[in-house]
């Protein structure tokens, strides 16, 4: 992932400005910043779901906002409120189910369709599975096993769903939003531990956060912002580091930019 003076302008001025990031395949990326500072809308931008008003940036090669739709093929949603929120009425094998009837219907290869019919619910299954064990959600430990509805979880719980969910797709980037979110101490933990293994997997992270742990690149929203001119101060990471700056909102000019690798 790679962004280099990234920036999205709505209605009511710019989301986010100045952005600079580069981060290989298997990075955890952190968006850190109070919320309203423009954290969800640059998730959504790298993730080519928002078409940015300027800059660049390149998510596996693919340039953005030119191939928004390559990228959205790439990437996958974790939970994001108002856009891939879990439905509180379904129970957990049904949103299972439902993303992987999606993701045969959707995204698999036509030749697969002429397999035979157990062949492929076989290889559904498996991907699945594969998905639950590495978003770490244990069916029979839940109140009611996979019958449990979404309503009933535990906010951790809830999350690991959603991750699973987006797994399944087997994703080159996965984005999560407000992944500390009304999480204790233990969970908030728990979470960062289960992003890490995703990204160790290959998988490079995007998470949306108040609070940014050790160890990840850190992209700051700080909620105060650029000029028009879209000048930001910029500061020279150490060689081979993944980099990332400030995002800048709002109208008052940016006058610091920080680029860290959290230790």
């Amino acid at each position: 992932m790679v962004a280099e003076g990234f920036g999205l302008k709505g209605p009511r001025g710019w989301a986010f400005r100045g952005v600079a990031v580069h981060a290989p395949p298997g990075s955890l990326v952190t968006i850190e910043g109070p919320s309203g500072s423009g954290r969800t809308c640059l998730l959504l931008a790298l993730t080519g779901r928002m078409r940015a008003a300027e800059g660049r940036a390149e998510v596996g090669g693919l340039a953005l906002p030119r191939k928004m739709a390559a990228v959205r093929r790439l990437s996958a949603l974790g939970p994001v409120p108002g856009v891939s929120d879990l439905d509180p009425a379904l129970t957990v094998a049904e949103h299972l189910r439902e993303r992987a009837l999606l993701q045969r219907r959707f995204d698999g290869s036509p030749l697969a369709l002429l397999r035979p019919r157990a062949e492929r619910a076989a290889a559904s299954r498996a991907r699945v599975d594969a998905a639950l064990k590495r978003a770490g959600l244990d069916l029979e430990a839940l109140p009611k096993a996979e019958r449990t509805s979404v309503r009933d979880l535990e906010r951790l719980e809830a999350l690991r769903l959603s991750i699973a969910l987006a797994l399944i797709g087997e994703p080159h980037l996965l984005a999560v939003d407000d992944t500390d979110l009304k999480l204790s101490g233990t969970d908030r933990s728990e979470a960062w531990s289960l992003l890490r293994s995703v990204a160790g997997g290959g998988t490079t992270v995007l998470a949306v956060c108040s609070e940014a742990p050790g160890g990840t690149t850190v992209i700051r929203t700080t909620g105060t912002a650029a000029d028009e001119t879209g000048t930001t101060a910029a500061s020279r990471p150490a060689a081979g580091a993944a980099t990332a700056g400030t995002a800048t909102t709002g109208t008052r000019p940016q006058t610091q930019t920080e680029i860290r690798d959290r230790d």
